[in-house]
């Protein structure tokens, strides 16, 4: 449940939405850690959050009683009739390809209001070195990097303004990480 690495990031975001009340789209929340940190710092935030794990979505609805879940993959929010003050993903991308992730853009662009916030983070790489990696359970699992370019590129295609843009270098399962983040404006 630990976000510290991501406050800083995670405030730009609440600070960034000027609305009262807004409605926030909360992509791959996991157990609901970065919901958890939104509310206790925008408790005026409306979160829907959503993720395809239903065990997740069982933590998260523990973890935030106040926030509403649902089961969804994030590549389905074209779907969605609803717009929002302001969509965040917290690693959702490393589980999307690189076509997956243009999408998602192009896709968020729409569910949207005007001056609606974008935060997306990712563990950035050469796309090309996306595989399997063993995790430190021993399961493996396919991991997509991400590059800031064709992101930032889709961004501003779609007619949003990156607002920030941040790279996190630690150590995540015996490797040197960089964790990429940013933040745009519809």
């Amino acid at each position: 449940m630990d976000v510290s690495l991501y406050h800083d990031s995670l405030e730009v975001f609440c600070n960034s939405i000027k609305k009262e009340k807004p409605e926030i789209l909360e992509l791959a929340c996991g157990p609901g850690n970065i919901t958890k940190y939104l509310l206790e710092k925008r408790p005026d935030f409306k979160i829907l959050g959503s993720d395809l794990a239903p065990n997740m979505i069982e933590l998260a609805k523990i973890n935030n009683p106040t926030a509403n879940f649902e089961l969804m993959d994030c590549r389905a929010i074209a779907g969605l009739f609803q717009k929002y003050d302001g969509i965040l993903c917290g690693f959702g991308l490393p589980y999307l390809s690189k076509e997956e992730a243009i999408q998602f853009i192009k896709d968020t662009s729409q569910k949207l209001n005007k001056n609606g916030i974008l935060y997306i983070s990712t563990m950035e790489d050469d796309n090309s070195k996306s595989g399997f990696k063993t995790g430190s359970t021993g399961d493996k699992i396919y991991q997509n990097f991400h590059q800031a370019d064709y992101l930032s590129a889709t961004l501003k295609e779609n007619g949003f303004s990156i607002i920030h843009l941040e790279r996190k270098e630690y150590f995540y399962n015996q490797e040197d990480t960089t964790d990429l983040i940013i933040i745009a404006t519809k």
